[in-house]
């Protein structure tokens, strides 16, 4: 199959890698004529622009962050005048209504439309072991399938389109509030004189694991505003009140690497604009027994 991939930063790249390895033709391009070389240093076929790349490939996998550039490559590519047949597929995670209007626009010309974000981030990526949320017809996933599973664990058909970024809104409220309840927690164990560490470490091993603890250290804390936002205008639109996540918007933004890092390694951590030391024996606490 002809893939093109139109985006080949860290993520896009080794999505890329993994679908070159798995035996298809691989065409790339971006903007950045440094990530361009990377890909061609990878052994990608490159293309300079969106009208070289659609020249290429009939199936296109977008690797961006924003709707605005979703937006402007699949505009960009149904103007180079893709042969009908051809699919886009959609791996940046936005809002489920972008989805809609780009679908609208690409079946006007003929041209199938998937949205089709990814789980488990640049390692997962690196790895080849992304999950995949497909939201479309039965026919563009099917096409795009061999593609995608090229670095998927799995892939999912949810729905119709618009479906696969609801269902990554739905992970991405479960990760964030997974975030603030993980802080929260190792806060009390921390305060009371246990090593929050070691409690991380014993909480992996109790019904509470999660795969948010298991990868605490590394959570960057990148895009919690833009996902709470979709998940709440979701929310709004659908005259649905989530009052809970209405406060995990605001505490997310409390939280950040260097928080997370102080609260598992340092002597003391921060929350709430104070710090939080870990009570004595003698104040109370468990974490060593009270002198004689």
């Amino acid at each position: 199959m002809k893939v093109g991939f139109v985006g080949v930063g860290a993520m896009g790249l080794a999505m890329a890698g993994h679908a070159l390895r798995a035996g298809h033709e691989v065409w790339a391009t971006d903007v950045n004529p440094a990530q361009r070389a990377a890909a061609r240093d990878a052994g990608l076929n490159v293309a300079d622009d969106l009208a070289g790349i659609a020249a290429q490939a009939e199936v296109f996998i977008i690797v961006v962050v924003s709707d605005a550039q979703s937006e402007t490559v699949t505009r960009g590519l149904l103007a180079a005048g893709l042969a009908p047949g051809s699919v886009i597929a959609i791996s940046a995670t936005n809002h489920p209504d972008t989805m809609v209007r780009l679908h609208a626009e690409c079946a006007a010309q003929g041209v199938g439309f998937v949205d089709a974000p990814v789980v488990y981030g640049l390692q997962g990526a690196v790895d080849g072991d992304l999950g995949t949320y497909c939201g479309g017809s039965a026919e563009d996933v099917a096409r795009l399938r061999p593609a995608l599973e090229s670095y998927s664990r799995f892939v999912e058909h949810v729905g119709a389109i618009g479906s696969g970024q609801l269902a990554k809104t739905c992970n991405n409220m479960m990760h964030w509030a997974m975030c603030v309840a993980n802080y929260e927690v190792l806060l009390l164990a921390k305060r009371y004189g246990l090593d929050a560490q070691k409690m991380r470490e014993l909480l992996l091993k109790s019904p509470a694991r999660n795969t948010t603890l298991e990868r605490w250290d590394s959570t960057n804390f990148t895009w919690h505003e833009k996902d709470m936002d979709v998940a709440l205008e979701l929310s709004q639109a659908g005259a649905l009140p989530l009052p809970f996540f209405g406060q995990v918007d605001q505490m997310i933004k409390l939280l950040s690497p260097a928080k997370v890092k102080a609260l598992l390694y340092g002597p003391e951590a921060e929350y709430l604009g104070g710090r939080v030391v870990p009570l004595t024996a003698a104040e109370g606490g468990f974490g060593a027994p009270a002198s004689a």
